[in-house]
């Protein structure tokens, strides 16, 4: 990046239902990126998009209006929801800057880090990561749960960034790398440290939700930690292969314990040890391997179908 150059800064927001906290994300947004252009830190055609994921209120009624009243505020409504991870990919590919800046419409992550983030940008790094300094103020199930989510990728060998969700910088080189990528069961966080480009992260206390609910309750959180270890990783399946060679040492010895009982003891009731106990063991662990095994065959399905991610119905 050419220092004398100014910025084309460009952010992503993707929204689903976020009428409540909309008016004021509006506000703060528009209001940091008219700060940097007066610093000199951002060029005049920055803009902020928004993306409508398959609303069920008036959240892209209230894009149309923001837009009509800011000039840097653009709206891009998807044909139906397609989940967090699809509108913000489409936000990213529509967007035009030379950094582009993901953050969730809440509120929970701090805006003015975006100003560290685009020094940083401005330093040579292609890709900035927001990074919560602390959990304080989750509850001590989702800390904890949080987590241990994130060693079990680092276990599984999935390259994460730990304490990051998708709060992130991305330089025009990184982001068009980034759309060369094309399967559809799309994991920004693995993502995103496989592009491999210069990186830094800047850490930031996140807040509270400003209002509304939070669109990432417990079922999709564990359905996106699924995502993530099944898009990044083969252990699950090798787990299996070596539990089953650990089953079948299991039940070679019980077998052989079975036999020894019968011929030197007369206090086995016949046949319950060597059929019932292996019985209830191995089809616990064959139903496990299973669904194992069907999880990733149903992300191969989706795959080769090759079906587009998403849909854009209108964009302002």
């Amino acid at each position: 990046m050419e220092a004398d150059k100014l910025v084309k800064l460009a952010i992503v927001v993707p929204c689903y239902n976020e009428e409540e906290v909309l008016p004021e994300t509006v506000s703060r947004l528009t209001r940091f990126v008219d700060d940097l252009k007066s610093k000199g830190k951002a060029a005049e055609d920055s803009a902020i998009y928004f993306v409508d994921d398959g609303r069920q209120d008036s959240t892209w009624s209230l894009i149309q209006g923001f837009a009509d009243k800011h000039d840097a505020v653009k709206g891009v409504k998807l044909s139906r929801n397609r989940g967090h991870q699809n509108a913000l990919l489409a936000g990213l590919h529509v967007a035009k800057g030379d950094a582009i800046i993901s953050i969730d419409a809440d509120l929970q992550d701090d805006i003015q880090v975006m100003e560290t983030m685009v020094d940083r940008f401005v330093e040579g790094n292609d890709v900035v990561y927001g990074v919560r300094s602390s959990r304080e103020k989750d509850s001590f199930f989702k800390r904890s749960t949080a987590q241990l989510y994130y060693k079990v990728l680092h276990a599984f060998g999935v390259e994460v960034v730990f304490d990051h969700a998708d709060y992130r910088l991305l330089s025009r080189r990184a982001l068009n790398d980034l759309k060369s990528y094309s399967e559809v069961n799309f994991f920004l966080r693995g993502v995103v440290p496989t592009l491999g480009y210069k990186s830094c992260k800047v850490t930031y206390a996140r807040q509270e939700r400003f209002a509304g609910e939070s669109k990432y309750p417990l079922r999709k959180m564990l359905a996106l930690a699924l995502d993530g270890i099944t898009s990044f990783s083969a252990v699950p399946l090798k787990m299996i292969a070596a539990l089953g060679v650990i089953m079948f040492l299991v039940s070679l010895g019980i077998s052989i314990w079975a036999v020894g009982a019968k011929l030197f003891s007369d206090g086995v009731v016949p046949g319950w040890t060597s059929s019932v106990l292996p019985m209830y063991l191995l089809g616990g662990i064959q139903l496990l391997s299973l669904g194992v095994v069907g999880e990733y065959v149903a992300k191969i399905y989706m795959e080769t179908k090759r079906r587009p991610r998403y849909f854009i119905e209108e964009e302002i």
